[in-house]
C-alpha cells in the first residue's frame, strides 16, 4: 500500500515547491494534480471546445487521453506522446482552467488518474480537492494558504522567471481571486480545508519553514 501525502490549498499557497522538497527528502514522487486540469482546459481551448458551454466540456472530456508516467522523482504527463511543458502555464490557461476544472466529467478523469498513480510508489500529491476527495484516507493531509498580495507576489515571479507573461501584480492578483470565488465555490469537490487536515499559513514563512513543518508532522514511520 503507497503511502500518500495530500497537500491542498489555493494558487500561489506554496503547493508545489514545498511538495517537490517534501518528495525530494522522502524519496516520494511528485504529483501535481492542477497540471492535468491545465492539461484538459490546453486540450478544449486547442479544439475549439467553448468552454463557456458545460455540455461542449462535459462531451469532450472522455476524448482526452493522458499517459502518465513516472520520470526522475515525478509523475509526467503526455498527450499524443507529446509533453505540454509551459504551453499549460500562460494565463490564457489560467482563465479557462476554473471553467474546465468545475465539470464533473473532468474531476471524475482526473481523479481516477490520481488515484492510479500509487501503482507507482509512495506519492506527494498537491491540488484543490486531494485532501478531500481524491485522498481523504490519508493520514498526511494539509491545508496550504497565504494572503492574496503574498500569492500574487509569488505567481508573478514565477512567471516573469519563466518568460510566459508580463501582468502587474494587481493583475494577477485579481486572477487568483477570481479563481478562488470560482474553484470555492464549485459543485463539486469544491476547494476547501478538509476536517483533520493541518493548516499552514506560508504568508509570513520561509518555504523551508513550511517544509520542516510538513515533514514534522508526518507519520514517524515516513519520516524513518
Amino acid at each position: 500500500m503507497s503511502n500518500v501525502i495530500a497537500i491542498d490549498g489555493p494558487s500561489g499557497a506554496g503547493k508545489s515547491s514545498v511538495s517537490r522538497i517534501v518528495g525530494e527528502r522522502l524519496g516520494y514522487l511528485h504529483v501535481d494534480s492542477g497540471a492535468l486540469y491545465r492539461i484538459m482546459t490546453w486540450q478544449c481551448l486547442a479544439n475549439g471546445v467553448d468552454t463557456d458551454s458545460p455540455e461542449a466540456i462535459c462531451a469532450f472530456a472522455g476524448k482526452v487521453e493522458i499517459e502518465c508516467r513516472p520520470e526522475a522523482g515525478h509523475i509526467a504527463y503526455y498527450v499524443g506522446g507529446e509533453a505540454p511543458g509551459d504551453r499549460i502555464r500562460t494565463p490564457e490557461i489560467n482563465a479557462h482552467a476554473s471553467k474546465v476544472a468545475r465539470e464533473k466529467p473532468v474531476r471524475d478523469k482526473v481523479t481516477a488518474l490520481l488515484k492510479g498513480m500509487t501503482q507507482y510508489g509512495n506519492l506527494v500529491v498537491e491540488g484543490r480537492d486531494i485532501t478531500t476527495a481524491v485522498f481523504p484516507e490519508s493520514p498526511a493531509r494539509f491545508y496550504l494558504t497565504a494572503s492574496a498580495e503574498a500569492r500574487a507576489r509569488r505567481r508573478q515571479k514565477e512567471e516573469v522567471e519563466k518568460g510566459i507573461a508580463n501582468q502587474s501584480a494587481e493583475a494577477v492578483k485579481a486572477s487568483l481571486l477570481a479563481r478562488d470565488a470560482i474553484d470555492s465555490t464549485r459543485k463539486y469537490a469544491p476547494l476547501k480545508k478538509a476536517d483533520g487536515a493541518l493548516e499552514i499559513d506560508s504568508s509570513d514563512l520561509t518555504l523551508e519553514q513550511v517544509v520542516e513543518t510538513v515533514m514534522n508532522a508526518l507519520p514517524k514511520e515516513w519520516r524513518a
